[in-house]
């Protein structure tokens, strides 16, 4: 996916900030070139703002997605992912696992989970960041209860584990 649309707008950075703002708040482009989150309508203003761009630059850049089959197809689809709890995690007593890691890498999910499964710990909530909108991508799990900050190490030994944070 990336890759299509890198191609559709390496020439125009300002067109791919709106692609990646679009695709990291998991907007859609309806077929009438309205931009929203779920069904409610996004204006161009507020996502211009949002992207550091003008208006007009909202425009053009939908009209170039609506003109390109697979890009039309991708983002006619997008649906936003839903709240992240990881900011209120402690207000309803929940625990939050970070863990920065090298891109790429397969079995840090299912490592991380199964560390935590064998503290007779739920999983809540478990979002991991595209490598291609992040410099730094994260998983970040939202757990029933707090995790041990004796975890830690053993988080570490997973194989592309850079950093762990637990709170």
């Amino acid at each position: 996916m990336w890759d299509r649309i890198k191609h559709k707008f390496e020439k125009f950075p300002a067109r791919m900030a709106v692609a990646r703002k679009i695709v990291e708040l998991g907007l859609k482009v309806g077929e009438n070139g309205k931009i929203y989150c779920g069904n409610v309508e996004i204006s161009d203003v507020a996502l211009a703002k949002s992207s550091g761009v003008d208006r007009r630059t909202i425009k053009a850049t939908v009209n170039v997605i609506l003109q390109d089959e697979q890009l039309s197809a991708i983002f006619r689809n997008m649906h936003p992912a839903g709240a992240l709890l990881k900011n209120i995690a402690n207000n309803l007593g929940f625990g939050v696992v970070e863990i920065e890691a090298h891109a790429g890498n397969p079995g840090i999910l299912a490592k991380s989970t199964e560390l935590i499964s064998l503290e007779g710990i739920s999983i809540r909530q478990a979002h991991a960041d595209d490598p291609e909108l992040e410099e730094h991508p994260r998983l970040t799990l939202i757990t029933e209860k707090p995790v041990k900050g004796e975890l830690i190490n053993e988080f570490l030994k997973i194989p592309g584990v850079k950093r762990v944070s637990i709170y």
